[in-house]
């Protein structure tokens, strides 16, 4: 008998609907190819971010990653002025900045968009750093409590394995009423307690819908031992053309020049490229047919050369929409997609799928902002 999925927003109609900005290197038209057309320098990564401003995407994932690309936060806090209706997911990955200063941070970023931040949190390694799954794990608690204090109390008082300090909170102060959403993603027990204690949306990677839903029960359950909800969201890389035959042969197509020593190469370089969700990623992947696909439109191919989301969604509108109705029927919330190159298959996938869809920004559907500027000091409250 199956568990219950308890989602935060239960009533809430349709979903967030995201796009993936590729500021770490992951763009390409054809795996491992290497095109330098598609560099992440600046001027294609923000072309893909305005891009989905204008085209209706609800939020944009900005991720981390010690690569030849664009550093998240200086990254976002540029294009930030340039936007005009999305949303911004900045990844962090904890322990890169002394926590408070990572508050004002994120605090400055959350100004400058007037409450349209949200914040993807990371446990992974730092570069060069190999800390236990135990310790990464307690230090983004520690960085999540922190900044918790810092956007909600009066004061920061924290004494813990990683950080002991006492601040005042004023040059701290969020846009929005009590910081950012947290997205956070982890299969890993201390990874899977942490978010139901304390994140907002919990971020999976594709896998079978079996498997999803036992992830979803499982932190339902957690998440209830500390009285809360949370929401459920999916990354996952999307090929959608006019017909099935035509999505199928362009999936197979972003394979067709991939050496596989090229691929093991370029999924080696990511930091999280030894975590218990990639070897899930791998399972999944060696599960599938002769043709890489786990479950009807399911298509595991771009793992070839991808650590980490190593699926897409594979097929024509009609089915394209109907498994992403599914997969809300179920409870999920948020979707991240990706494609390759990600600007074509960003406008390709907001013509013929992203009009069928009905969409809502997370903060607002979770009351963050008002209409009216926040009383912090550098809104509408009074100078300190």
């Amino acid at each position: 008998m199956s568990k219950p999925i308890e989602i935060r927003s239960k009533e809430a109609q349709g979903a967030e609907v995201s796009w993936f900005a590729p500021i770490c290197d992951g763009d390409d038209r054809y795996l491992g190819e290497r095109n330098v057309k598609y560099k992440s320098n600046w001027e294609n990564s923000s072309n893909v971010l305005l891009a989905a401003d204008q085209l209706g995407y609800r939020n944009i994932l900005c991720p981390s990653s010690y690569q030849v690309g664009q550093d998240t936060l200086p990254f976002v806090s540029a294009v930030s002025p340039m936007i005009e209706n999305i949303n911004i997911l900045a990844a962090v990955r904890c322990g890169e900045i002394h926590p408070p200063m990572l508050a004002r941070t994120l605090s400055t970023i959350d100004h400058i968009l007037k409450g349209r931040l949200t914040v993807n949190i990371i446990s992974s390694n730092l570069p060069g750093e190999e800390l236990s799954s135990q310790d990464r794990y307690q230090r983004s608690r520690e960085v999540i409590e922190i900044l918790k204090q810092a956007w909600s109390k009066e004061e920061i008082n924290f004494n813990g394995q990683f950080y002991k300090f006492k601040l005042p909170t004023n040059p701290v102060k969020p846009y929005q009423n009590r910081g950012p959403l947290l997205y956070f993603g982890g299969y890993s027990t201390p990874a899977v307690d942490l978010c139901a204690e304390h994140c907002d949306v919990y971020l999976m990677w594709p896998e079978t819908e079996d498997n999803l839903r036992n992830l979803m029960e499982n932190m339902s359950l957690k998440a209830a031992k500390y009285k809360r909800k949370v929401d459920f969201g999916l990354r996952v890389h999307v090929v959608v053309r006019d017909t099935e035959e035509e999505a199928r042969e362009y999936a197979e197509s972003i394979i067709s020049k991939l050496d596989l020593g090229v691929g093991q190469e370029l999924k080696d370089r990511a930091l999280d490229a030894k975590s218990y969700g990639v070897k899930r990623q791998k399972q999944m992947r060696d599960q599938s047919s002769g043709d890489g696909y786990v479950e009807p439109h399911l298509w595991t191919g771009i793992g070839k050369a991808r650590s980490g989301c190593g699926a897409a969604l594979v097929g024509n509108p009609d089915q394209i929409v109907e498994k992403l109705y599914r997969y809300m029927d179920m409870g999920i919330r948020s979707f991240i997609f990706s494609g390759y190159p990600n600007i074509d298959e960003c406008n390709r996938f907001a013509e013929l799928v992203l009009p069928r869809l009905k969409t809502f920004s997370m903060p607002h559907l979770q009351g963050k902002t008002t209409k009216d500027e926040p009383l912090t000091p550098l809104a509408n409250g009074i100078r300190v």
